[in-house]
């Protein structure tokens, strides 16, 4: 009895050791960001609130608004979950009032997203976007041509489904059902290097391809008074999203394929080769339909937030739609939803509070920018601002809540036009391909077991990308941009 008595002691003791030790090692891991979160925290809540000419209700904004965005840098905790506590904060504090709250919560751009991811679950469901991707993969004779093929068919599902991570959720059982065709290694790596990139560099082709294009939209109507449609913003990206994509095909052959490989011979089944079934004939013509009402929003005055919900809505019609209700909701990311609002509140609260203009007056003061005259200077600034932006900030709606606002105060400044600048910064932090952390759609296919790509590979793209973006940026700025009338 003795002895059993000292086992049950020696295992309890041996059991809290282990839990010591994996807190102690889970304390150690977390313990350096934690750090750098309390000492960016501490000198910028000094700096703020040890500044003049800003009210106290300013400071107290950007102060909010400065923990938010190194919470969100530094630490793991769920982004939305952060914005939301930093409105609640100023809403506490008197920041903002509880209409603003609940008004952006349930603003245009929210019923955007929502409708949105309505019309992508459908998309999903029905399986019309794997068919049209395994269609177009089985034609492919060997790896160039299936490169070249894929990425033709990735740019239109900026249009069919509103997020990044949902088009790389879609089309990762392609990749896996593509790479049992190949047992080639290095061309498995390009292959998972290929399908990200293509879904994040062609998401500049459509206002909906992103909701911090939404909130990005929904700043410059407050800040300027003006707004940039569904069709003007397609005039603009779609043409640099098509040159965009095929480069970054061509850059990822290039770096991570020899000549043998491109021209290895494939043997891709077509998983679907039965005819359209109803289900998927209904979803295409109301994609069709929708996309003919954006496209004419100025003819007909239906904003496009209300042509999305109307079309969510008939999707899900009882004995008519091609999925149900219930299921269409639970397809929304109530998580992205929550942040993009929270986000949408932020970004108005250093308008209303004067902190944007403040940061404009008192920042840019002190570069050359301000006074000069010069496009090109400007043009690179806002270039290499927007491209580098992701590198700091990991989320895309943070990155609009936080640089849109004092870049349109700029552009106020400098009497320049400000949906040029919206366009041009948001194409930029539209660019991710640095870190996996920058981007779901990166995760998802880095994980792919032994078939996914290194964090260096990935280092590797982007330092060639990232040149081959800001020369596609300039040489569309002083062509077919100005062709057809966004310049500064």
């Amino acid at each position: 009895m003795k002895l059993d008595g000292d086992k049950s002691k020696y295992n309890l003791i041996n059991t809290q050791i282990h839990r010591f030790k994996r807190y102690y090692q889970h304390l150690s891991r977390w313990q350096p960001k934690h750090l750098l979160a309390l000492f960016l925290t501490s000198i910028f809540s000094a700096t703020v609130f040890l500044l003049d000419g800003l009210s106290l209700q300013g400071r107290l904004t950007i102060f909010v608004f400065l923990l938010t965005v190194i919470l969100w840098s530094t630490t793991s905790i769920n982004a939305a979950y952060i914005a939301l506590v930093a409105v609640i904060i100023l809403l506490l504090t008197g920041g903002i009032s509880q209409d603003q709250f609940f008004e952006s919560l349930g603003s245009d751009v929210v019923w955007l997203m929502i409708g949105a991811f309505v019309l992508g679950g459908a998309v999903k469901q029905t399986g019309l976007a794997t068919r049209l991707t395994q269609t177009v993969a089985a034609k492919a004779h060997n790896v160039s041509s299936l490169f070249w093929l894929l990425t033709t068919v990735l740019i239109p599902l900026s249009f069919l489904i509103p997020s990044t991570s949902g088009r790389a959720a879609v089309t990762y059982p392609i990749f896996r059902s593509i790479t049992n065709a190949i047992e080639d290694q290095p061309t498995r790596r390009a292959l998972a290097l290929l399908m990200p990139s293509i879904i994040l560099v062609s998401t500049i082709a459509s206002l909906t391809g992103a909701g911090s294009h939404l909130v990005a939209k929904d700043l410059l109507e407050e800040i300027s008074g003006q707004d940039i449609s569904f069709s003007q913003w397609l005039l603009y990206g779609l043409p640099f999203g098509v040159i965009a994509s095929y480069a970054s095909c061509w850059v990822i052959m290039c770096l991570f394929l020899d000549k043998k490989r491109c021209q290895q011979k494939l043997d891709v089944e077509c998983w679907q080769s039965t005819p359209l079934s109803i289900s998927e004939r209904k979803t295409l013509l109301i994609v069709l339909l929708m996309l003919t009402l954006w496209l004419t929003e100025k003819w007909h005055g239906l904003e496009i937030a209300t042509v999305t919900v109307i079309g969510a809505l008939i999707l899900t019609a009882p004995n008519f739609g091609v999925i149900k209700w219930k299921d269409a909701v639970k397809d929304v990311s109530w998580n992205l939803i929550i942040f993009v609002g929270a986000t949408l509140v932020l970004g108005r609260a250093l308008i209303s509070s004067g902190a944007s203009e403040w940061i404009i007056n008192h920042v840019f003061r002190f570069s050359d920018i301000n006074n000069t005259k010069s496009h090109l200077l400007i043009l690179l600034l806002l270039a290499v601002i927007s491209l580098t932006s992701h590198i700091y900030m990991t989320s895309h709606t943070a990155r609009a809540a936080a640089l849109v606002p004092p870049l349109l105060y700029l552009a106020s400044s400098l009497n320049i036009n400000p949906v040029a600048v919206l366009f041009l910064s948001t194409l930029g932090m539209d660019y991710c391909l640095t870190f996996p952390v920058s981007s779901k759609a990166l995760m998802v296919y880095q994980d792919a077991e032994e078939d996914g790509f290194q964090p260096i590979d990935l280092l590797r793209l982007s330092s060639v990308m990232i040149i081959v973006h800001l020369a596609l940026i300039l040489l569309f700025y002083y062509t077919w941009w100005r062709w057809v009338g966004l310049s500064l």
